[in-house]
């Protein structure tokens, strides 16, 4: 049992590895905007992954998992202030930030997750939406937040021995933001595919049950809690990294539902759904500008539907998806991928038998 668990750690930490690659070298193939999507992209699926895993596994629903966010965004905000007034640069200066990020977002997330195995149904959901409603007042009453206006954030240069090699900032931000990404994302995975995803699909599915078979609840709750808060909070802290600030505005309570409505359009449970979430959270709202600002609409039209229309369109397409392809967008594309994959070999079983014949 322990080969197979450790042989199915490493194909995950192995694909992980991959994936990580290629998106670093598909970092030369885009521009300086694109380079820039695509760490905002990284920064979400690392909150995306965490929320998937909460909400898919153990059943909590968390309605403001943006908050795990902000915690992150200041955290590294405040702990590479201090370390930039210490004239502390470079690595040293990023580490310091990270892990102001994890503190703050662990703790949130630690004091959460002791609520919500207290709390079930709608009361944990309550909890966390009254968060994400006062984050704002949160922040203009705490110094060094800097209120409404936020907080900026130390800038990260190309450093002096990757200068040769990359061509812009924006492009060093998504190596930064697919690397964290890639330590955030593959722990959750290896929790998803061993004991611990286990026994949070126990408690999700009967925590009587589960309790009889010597697991605790509260205990279970409370670890995927804390998981997915310090993937998110590294997310939030790639964030501020890429956009140089932190504020409440930008983790609102229209944002923190945009990110579980794209957990469950991507797949409830799934990594590669929190990934396919992420997109959509970032690419989605882009394209929907796009088209409506080539398409030439009067002013006071456009300024009505900006922000609505986007709206309208991921409510439209939780519908379709909950109708159409009830597990989510990625199991959609494994089930077509599997099937197309059994054909495939059933048409080469169909011809081998053929050619021995002629022969």
């Amino acid at each position: 049992m322990t080969a197979i668990i450790s042989s199915r750690t490493r194909g995950i930490v192995l694909r992980a590895l991959a994936l990580t690659v290629l998106a670093l070298a598909a970092t030369f193939l885009l521009d300086s905007y694109r380079n820039y999507q695509l760490a905002v992209v990284a920064a979400v699926f690392c909150a995306t992954a965490g929320l998937t895993l909460l909400v898919g596994l153990t059943g909590q629903l968390s309605l403001g998992h943006a908050v795990l966010m902000a915690c992150g965004g200041y955290g590294y905000a405040l702990a590479a202030g201090l370390a930039a007034e210490a004239d502390l640069s470079g690595i040293l200066r990023f580490a310091l930030g990270i892990l102001g990020a994890v503190v703050v977002a662990g703790g949130v997330g630690g004091l959460l997750g002791l609520a919500g195995a207290r709390l079930r149904g709608p009361y944990l959901a309550g909890l966390t939406l009254a968060l994400v409603i006062a984050l704002p007042a949160f922040a203009s009453q705490v110094p060094g937040l800097g209120g409404d206006q936020g907080r900026s954030v130390p800038f990260e240069p190309v450093p002096d021995w990757l200068a040769p090699v990359l061509f812009s900032t924006e492009q060093w931000h998504a190596w930064i933001a697919v690397l964290v990404a890639a330590v955030a994302v593959t722990p959750l995975a290896v929790l998803r595919s061993g004991k611990a995803g286990l026994r949070m699909r126990a408690v999700h599915g009967d925590e009587v049950a589960a309790r009889l078979a010597g697991i605790s609840p509260g205990r279970v709750k409370t670890n995927a809690f804390v998981a997915g808060a310090l993937s998110a909070g590294l997310g939030g802290a790639v964030l501020a990294i890429a956009t140089q600030t932190v504020s409440p505005g930008g983790y609102d309570l229209a944002f923190s539902l945009l990110l579980l409505v794209a957990v469950v359009i991507g797949g409830l449970g799934s990594i590669g759904g929190a990934a396919v979430g992420a997109v959509l959270v970032v690419l989605l709202p882009w394209l929907i500008d796009t088209l409506t600002t080539s398409v030439g609409l009067p002013a006071d039209l456009e300024q009505r539907l900006s922000g609505n229309l986007v709206v309208l369109v991921f409510g439209a397409l939780l519908v379709l998806v909950t109708v159409v392809w009830p597990g989510g967008l990625s199991h959609a594309f494994a089930g077509r991928f599997a099937s197309l994959s059994a054909r495939l070999r059933r048409r080469s079983d169909q011809h081998v038998p053929q050619s021995l014949t002629e022969r």
